[in-house]
């Protein structure tokens, strides 16, 4: 009897092991004949998305390095394909699983992405700018400033006189203009790039806008310390209000900390992705209904939105910083008023 029971459930195990694979290779199945029968429009919006691959327009280069922390080891390969060819990962959907079930992804994925590829072609554009300029500054000496030096000094004092200056104070304005300058030309190259036929807008990565906010948030609140001082800065999370209302205020100052770098990764993350979604949207149409009567409104539209999308290259990167500088400036002049009054009453 007991025999029987022992085999009974040995072979319940076994169906349901068998069950189990069965059930994971439909839903593969299912997966990649979605993902080849999609529709165009999902297609064409899949080019948003990050690749492990370094692609500028035709030209398609498996050089980014592949680094996968997964069950307590850490894996480099030099590209994606010498990932492949390793036998441990692969690629589903333009992401990297294993290859022994091709669903689960690594523990953590710290590979160069295209998007990241395309921040260092940032960080390089602006590097020999301002190299460039430092060169004809130098050569130039009293002289009126031109061209490239021009420019780039006309930014500078538009970020100094303009947003810098009427919203931070004291000493703090010109130890912040290198951060908001960079900041404003960072943002702005990237928002640009993406305007290039074939380019990708980093900016469109929530990942991306989040660091950003995140340095926004340390600055914001390592110069409201050196301002007023730890002492202070603990007291603005009373908000001045009387101690029995203590409970509620301080999870309210806690949480208007973080709403404040939330908004700015929503934000520019938001409009940089809106005016690129639209554009491939109006142009997946043209594959979706394949009819031509449809190219001069669709092209019209598109070529207007992207006309659209230099404006807002540009403003985007205006109101990250300005609502970075503003910030700043509330919680260095909060702290400070406070500072000041802590004093008086001593």
């Amino acid at each position: 009897m007991f025999a029987n029971q022992n085999i009974d459930s040995t072979n319940t195990e076994s169906l349901r092991h068998e069950l189990k694979q069965e059930g994971k290779e439909i839903k593969q199945e299912i997966a990649k004949e979605i993902h080849t029968e999609g529709n165009p429009v999902t297609e064409v919006l899949d080019g948003l998305g990050d690749h492990q691959e370094f692609s500028f327009g035709p030209i398609h280069a498996d050089v980014l390095p592949v680094l996968l922390y997964d069950q307590g080891q850490l894996h480099y390969y030099g590209s994606r394909g010498s990932m492949e060819q390793s036998g441990e990962y692969t690629m589903t959907h333009h992401h990297i699983v294993r290859a022994s079930d091709n669903i689960t992804p690594p523990d953590l994925d710290l590979s160069v992405t295209n998007l990241v590829a395309f921040q260092w072609l940032a960080m390089i554009v602006l590097a020999i700018v301002f190299f460039t300029a430092s060169r004809k500054a130098k050569k130039s000496g009293n002289k009126a400033p031109r061209g490239i030096h021009n420019v780039l000094e006309s930014i500078i004092v538009f970020i100094k006189k303009d947003i810098v200056e009427p919203n931070v104070t004291g000493k703090s304005a010109d130890l912040l203009l290198p951060y908001f300058l960079i900041l404003f030309l960072f943002i702005l190259v990237m928002n640009l790039t993406g305007l290039i036929p074939g380019g990708h807008t980093a900016t469109g990565n929530v990942a991306v806008t989040a660091a950003l906010s995140i340095i926004a948030f340390v600055v914001i609140n390592i110069t409201a310390l050196r301002e007023s001082g730890v002492k202070a800065w603990f007291h603005h999370l009373l908000g001045g209000a009387p101690w029995w209302l203590f409970p509620l205020m301080i999870p309210i100052e806690i949480a208007s900390l973080f709403i404040k770098p939330f908004s700015l990764t929503i934000r520019l993350f938001a409009n940089m992705v809106a005016g690129h979604t639209v554009i491939f949207s109006l142009i997946g149409m043209l594959f979706l209904f394949q009819t031509i009567f449809l190219s001069p409104v669709v092209v019209g539209f598109a070529t207007f939105i992207n006309l659209l999308e230099i404006l807002v290259a540009f403003l985007q990167a205006y109101i990250f910083t300005v609502l970075t500088a503003i910030f700043v400036g509330l919680a260095v002049g909060e702290h400070s008023h406070e500072h000041e009054l802590e004093h008086a009453h001593n």
